[in-house]
């Protein structure tokens, strides 16, 4: 079988607590057996996401159904959430 590229839509966000950074890659037409997911710490590879805080890929979790990969990584501090600024 000839080997296919696939560049995919990726979307990150932090979970309604800002505990978890939350991924979510678009795979159409990808069987589960080809993904290879890899995280590592303050790396940045060609073809993959960096992320802007520390996480702790140890404990990553992943899940895979029906084309989209769902990554959820805790943050290894709380995410200090903003305030609202008033508007003059």
């Amino acid at each position: 079988m000839a080997e296919v590229e696939v560049y995919p839509a990726i979307y990150a966000m932090p979970d309604e607590e800002h505990e978890n950074l939350h991924i979510e890659i678009e795979l159409p037409g990808v069987e589960k057996e080809n993904i290879r997911l890899r995280m590592h710490e303050d790396i940045r590879y060609v073809g993959s996401y960096a992320v802007c805080c520390p996480v702790d890929y140890e404990q990553a979790r992943a899940e895979f159904r029906n084309g989209l990969l769902i990554i959820d990584v805790p943050y290894k501090k709380p995410q200090v959430r903003g305030r609202e600024i008033p508007v003059a």
